[in-house]
């Protein structure tokens, strides 16, 4: 059985040889570059250089050779730049900066710093709907994005991984709070739902457009179409239910409908946090695969998404707790926890094992290897 049989046979909710196993093949299952480097001295291995997957996250593109080495199953597929955007750094006595393609500049603390954070919203200071269509926004059907997408989609099918597509963005709702900054969005959801709409609009229509180019090119290769949206804290929901179903959940049925129409890949949506409720909801929208299964967060204990919904949709993530248990906990206690989490996610197929979340730099390497051997030792049907 090769990577993409064996992904595609959890997808169905079937058992494979062995559950599927996911690491980088999107930025939300991957591995921040400081920890990388820290597990390829532990394990012996050299590489010259380690190219970064993710700025903001400072995610490592891990090689090939890593990837083959470990029994990854998956492979990451991306969009190139827009022809109109390049990556450029600017630097004061403090911070690194840039400003990405939707006009969002980050900052990065110089000589110390772990990740980029936001510290401009482009439309922050926006007071009229009218402005929102005045902006410049990124250009989906730049060709450029295109080049070469099917030629690498059509090499790794070939060489039979599990292929997970990229988005080009930000979920809808995330998207709307990061150009319009978080207080600003969180107030407007109540007191100006027309700003807001506008801008949640504008996100829907360049995803759609993405996904058109996209799946036209790869759609018959790709097994994951991967989107987000983060809705939970720790403890709660970041909006109501009935806030999601009157704002969020119409353009969500949009969009996955539009990419069910044009692809038969599973679509995946990452939504940390306390989502219990709205689990449902994503169901219905036609989410097929929830990432990160944050079952450490209010109302989400893994035997109880798996009674509830295994039947019905994919729980890709929870293989183990990146909060506490991976960086904090002993290699016995890490194994103990994967073998649990695969106990109670792995039975009747639909799982298939990540980390809750990316894998952080405090996570020591011994950890991380006590996480391979047990997903080795107890993952296997």
């Amino acid at each position: 059985m090769n990577s993409r049989e064996r992904l595609v046979k959890a997808l169905n909710h079937e058992e494979p040889d062995r559950v599927p196993f996911d690491l980088g093949a999107s930025l939300i299952t991957g591995i921040h570059k400081i920890a990388y480097q820290n597990v390829l001295k532990y394990m012996g291995i050299k590489e010259e250089e380690i190219p970064i997957f993710d700025v903001v996250q400072q995610l490592a593109a891990p090689s090939e050779h890593f990837l083959q080495r470990i029994n990854v199953d998956t492979r990451n597929l991306s969009p190139k730049n827009s022809s109109k955007w390049q990556l450029q750094f600017e630097d004061d006595d403090h911070y690194r900066y840039f400003t990405d393609e939707w006009g969002i500049v980050w900052r990065m603390p110089l000589g110390h710093g772990l990740y980029f954070d936001m510290y401009k919203n482009p439309l922050a200071d926006v007071e009229d709907v009218r402005e929102i269509d005045k902006y410049t926004f990124p250009d989906p059907d730049d060709d450029n994005r295109y080049l070469g997408l099917r030629e690498r989609a059509l090499e790794l099918y070939e060489q039979g991984y599990a292929i997970v597509m990229s988005s080009i963005s930000a979920g809808i709702m995330e998207l709307g709070a990061w150009l319009r900054g978080f207080e600003n969005f969180y107030m407007d959801l109540v007191l100006r739902p027309e700003l807001i709409s506008r801008i949640l609009d504008k996100a829907l229509e360049i995803k759609i457009k993405y996904w058109s180019r996209v799946l036209e090119q790869v759609g018959d290769l790709i097994q994951v179409v991967q989107e987000a949206d983060d809705l939970g804290t720790q403890n709660s929901l970041l909006i109501s239910p009935e806030m999601y179903r009157k704002l969020i959940k119409p353009r969500h049925k949009e969009l996955f409908g539009f990419i069910h129409s044009k692809t038969k890949a599973a679509i995946f949506i990452h939504c940390c946090g306390a989502i219990y409720e709205l689990i449902p909801d994503l169901i219905e929208v036609g989410v097929d695969i929830l990432n990160p299964v944050q079952f450490t967060a209010k109302n989400m204990e893994a035997t109880k998404l798996k009674r509830e919904f295994g039947t019905d949709i994919v729980f890709w993530g929870g293989g183990v707790d990146t909060q506490n248990i991976l960086p904090h906990g002993t290699p016995q206690q890490v194994k103990d926890s994967v073998r649990r989490q695969i106990e109670i996610l792995a039975p009747g197929g639909g799982f298939v094992f990540n980390t809750v979340h990316n894998i952080q730099p405090d996570v020591p390497p011994e950890n991380f290897v006590a996480m391979l051997e047990a997903l080795e030792e107890y993952g296997k049907y």
